[in-house]
């Protein structure tokens, strides 16, 4: 369905727009640019049906393949073979034209596509109930917001019938209730056979779909295989990547929280996550016991200082958050260099999925000393799926009676 061999893209990287000009002008003389290899040498096969994740940091050359295969840009080297019809989601702005309406964009994108003018018709009533934009299906596209416009664009493609969609990390821009209608939507198509490549930042959602993932570092493939261990191999290389920069910043970040903010009269040093019998660890068991343990150093004094954590899905929901006062529990008071270990122990009623934890210390008004966003994940796993966040322990009777004669 889709096979890529040896193939490799060149860029040539001028500083000014005039050097490129001087060095066509200059034969045999010096360089005037840098070459940057967005791909080196990757090769990689699809079968029909086959739903493959990449994942990558930001520059790896995850677009730049998937552009390929496209057919939007070529190759300097390789050669790549593609069976049946594509249809692509790529970055926000590719492919609809601003000054046409979303209806006009859908026809052109069809027509594009292979479809006759009654095809694309009769599946327009679909399009236009998933992408749920009303009146705006009629307006400029140039008037949408990026949610709209990649409503329209995700709905356009999956309703032409493609046996092979590529999307590039365009669902992060929409909401919570579009991207589960998307994921939905990709298991059905799943199930009817099509071939999907999806590059998403979204770790758990290509663990959730892939049937294999692909990682890429440097516009090279460095791992292949499935989608737990390729994950498993990314979280490693990113944590390994905030261990060498903290190292070279002198270890101010401390811990690797997505954002981090506060007063910093106090500093949380430290977090721990530990299963029922007291071990370090980043998977559990629904319905296991599972601790948090926090570890805070003061810089200043502080009077009554509270710790709490937050519990949040991948979507970025809050799932669950307390804190000390909540619990009723007054910490007291404490000079500079003191420190102090909170440890909150619950029963983990969190459903199969990814989760991040959210810590701070704080003022007993709520105002951060030390706020630390997802400053760790961890995964829950069930022998029962079940849906929503939460596994509630919940018990079942039921009675029969009898219908009248």
């Amino acid at each position: 369905m889709v096979s890529v061999h040896r193939v490799s893209k060149l860029y040539r990287l001028y500083q000014r727009p005039s050097d490129r000009f001087l060095e066509i002008l200059q034969t045999g003389w010096r360089k005037r640019h840098i070459e940057f290899w967005a791909l080196r040498d990757v090769s990689l096969g699809v079968e029909k049906g086959e739903f493959l994740g990449i994942v990558g940091p930001n520059g790896s050359g995850k677009s730049t393949l998937l552009q390929i295969l496209s057919g939007i840009i070529s190759p300097t080297a390789g050669r790549v073979a593609v069976q049946g019809r594509i249809a692509a989601l790529l970055e926000l702005g590719a492919g609809f034209h601003p000054e046409s309406t979303g209806r006009e964009n859908v026809y052109i994108n069809g027509e594009i596509l292979g479809l006759s003018r009654n095809e694309i018709r009769r599946a327009m009533p679909a399009i236009e109930a998933f992408a749920e934009i009303g009146e705006y299906m009629d307006r400029p596209v140039k008037e949408y917001s990026s949610g709209m416009y990649v409503r329209l664009a995700f709905a356009a493609a999956i309703h032409s019938e493609p046996d092979i969609l590529i999307v590039d990390e365009a669902l992060a821009v929409g909401d919570a209730a579009f991207s589960r209608r998307c994921v939905q939507r990709f298991e059905e198509m799943k199930r009817r056979g099509v071939t999907v490549l999806f590059v998403s930042h979204d770790l758990g959602l290509v663990k959730q779909l892939s049937d294999r993932a692909l990682l890429m570092l440097g516009g090279r493939v460095a791992a292949e295989g499935r989608p737990n261990e390729v994950v498993n191999r990314y979280v490693g290389y990113v944590l390994e990547r905030q261990k060498r920069e903290e190292v070279q910043g002198g270890g101010r970040s401390g811990l690797p929280a997505g954002h981090r903010h506060g007063d910093g009269l106090s500093r949380v040093q430290r977090v721990e996550l530990r299963d029922s019998r007291g071990a370090q660890t980043s998977v559990f068991e629904s319905g296991e016991r599972m601790s948090v343990v926090v570890g805070v150093r003061f810089a200043g004094q502080a009077v009554e200082p509270v710790v709490g954590m937050l519990v949040r899905n991948r979507h970025g929901i809050d799932v669950f958050g307390t804190n000390t006062r909540l619990e009723g529990r007054k910490l007291g008071r404490f000079e500079p260099g003191d420190e102090l270990e909170v440890e909150f122990r619950f029963d983990c009623l969190f459903t199969e999925q990814e989760y991040t934890l959210t810590i701070a210390s704080q003022h007993w008004d709520g105002s951060s000393q030390d706020w630390l966003d997802d400053v760790a994940t961890f995964r829950v796993i069930s022998p029962r799926r079940q849906a929503g966040f939460v596994h509630l322990k919940t018990e079942v009777e039921c009675r029969k009676r009898k219908g009248a004669v």
